[in-house]
């Protein structure tokens, strides 16, 4: 019968579909077998290098004063030997004020085209007006206004820089990981990629992810390629463009960047949804020709952050495709068993054995995926770097190791609505737990 022709064809396509989908999942797996080997240490430097630290910030009055202060206050580096300087880009409020009583430069930029009203457009016109100061830098740190970075950090980048590294990526932990059970899940599933996938990477010659807080830029990348990213995941645009300029990027795991999370549905909602725009274009983009250099290098880093981009596809896929499918599936399965349609290839009694085992297959995966690739996660994450991510004890992250397989649906779920539709640019609501972080990170210390 045509119909059991059809299902076999489906069938055999299925098979290819869950294999492209596992692919990227082994990945996962190896870098949770290999995330305890020991951490990349950069050898203490005696050279002290000349630092420029980069804001691009709109309408942060009520963040940035304190986070440009903080530097100041706190970084044991030579404060003769760094400079901060923000863009207030399109603002409407007081956030250039602020920047300057706190000791920053300011640059104002205004764009009347709401087009280029965009983060990358506000960088790119920092490392622009930087270079225009002639002033001798090493090296640039861009620095989000939420974002808080560790007493040291400095110091270890430039042990980094002079070490070789010409753009690196910090350790991303939270301000506020302990607000509430939804930045729990929230700053565990962000800061796995620091604690074991950049770990795995960087102990074996892969690029790292160089996402956008704490990034850090050699001079010499920054005279020749200025910022040339412009789209919404514009980190990891630079980063394919500069992998694609044979750059790439290293994980300095003792820089440590401290992130204001979403605490609410609504707001990670709205930013996975410009994520999940931003890198379903840089797939088309981007995404070919790293796996073309891939094949015509066998530079792992390649096909490695090709699967990067390859994740919007999959959450794609897995929203769509894969419902669909197994809707599909278990009905014919189930009518074919009960004899409800006519079938020649195969017996009603071979139907229900397959559906029977159907079932108990997509059960198993479920389940493993549930608490291989949730529980597990999480809980290895907790026992390993709970200090890291600003908790005071493995208790205080328990509840975020059960919901943590909940976020990750929704955030493949908000990934693939960014995908289907283009997210507006709204102002991020900050949260006033993150002006406790110094007094209980002194108090966690004593």
């Amino acid at each position: 019968m045509w119909h059991e022709q059809l299902f076999n064809i489906l069938n055999a396509i299925n098979n290819v579909v869950l294999t492209l989908i596992g692919i990227p999942f082994m990945i996962q797996i190896i870098f949770m077998l290999f995330g305890w080997l020991r951490k990349k240490k950069f050898p203490k430097s005696e050279k002290k290098n000349r630092i420029c630290i980069l804001f691009a910030a709109r309408n942060e009055e009520d963040v940035i004063k304190r986070t440009i202060s903080r530097i100041f206050e706190r970084q044991k580096y030579d404060k003769n030997l760094y400079d901060v300087y923000v863009v207030a880009h399109n603002c409407t409020d007081k956030t250039a004020e602020f920047a300057r009583m706190a000791g920053a430069t300011v640059f104002e930029y205004s764009d009347p085209n709401p087009k280029t009203h965009r983060l990358a457009y506000a960088i790119k016109y920092g490392f622009k007006k930087i270079l225009e100061q002639n002033k001798k830098y090493d090296f640039l740190i861009r620095l989000d206004a939420d974002n808080f970075i560790n007493d040291e950090f400095l110091d270890v980048m430039n042990d980094a820089y002079n070490a070789g590294v010409k753009l690196g990526r910090p350790y991303e932990s939270a301000l506020n990981i302990t607000q509430n059970k939804y930045t729990k899940a929230s700053g565990l599933y962000y800061a796995y990629d620091s604690r074991f996938a950049s770990r795995v990477r960087e102990r074996f010659h892969l690029a790292a992810h160089i996402n956008g807080p704490g990034a850090m830029f050699a001079m010499d990348l920054v005279e020749k390629y200025g910022y040339d990213a412009e789209g919404l995941s514009d980190d990891s645009e630079y980063l394919a463009n500069r992998m694609l300029n044979k750059v790439y990027g290293h994980f300095v795991e003792d820089a440590v960047v401290y992130e204001d999370l979403p605490s609410t549905f609504k707001d990670t909602y709205a930013r996975n949804k410009r994520m999940g725009y931003g890198v379903s274009r840089l797939f088309f983009t981007h995404g070919f020709r790293l796996l073309g250099k891939f094949f015509t290098t066998f530079n792992f880093s390649f096909i490695e952050v090709f699967f990067q981009f390859y994740f919007c596809v999959i959450c794609a896929v897995l929203c769509t495709y894969i419902p669909i499918y197994y809707i599909y599936d278990i009905t014919y399965l189930a009518l074919a068993g009960t004899g409800v349609i006519e079938t020649t290839l195969q017996s009603a009694s071979y139907y229900m054995g397959v559906l029977e085992q159907t079932g108990i297959i997509v059960a198993i995966a479920l389940s493993v995926l549930f608490a291989f690739a949730g529980i597990l996660q999480a809980f290895l994450l907790v026992m390993s770097d709970y200090k890291k991510l600003g908790a005071k004890s493995r208790k205080e992250l328990m509840s975020g190791i059960i919901i943590y397989p909940c976020f990750v649906v929704v955030y493949c779920l908000t990934l693939f609505l960014g995908i289907v539709s283009r997210p507006s640019r709204n102002k991020v609501n900050r949260n006033k737990i993150y002006n406790n972080f110094d007094n209980e990170k002194e108090g966690e210390e004593k």
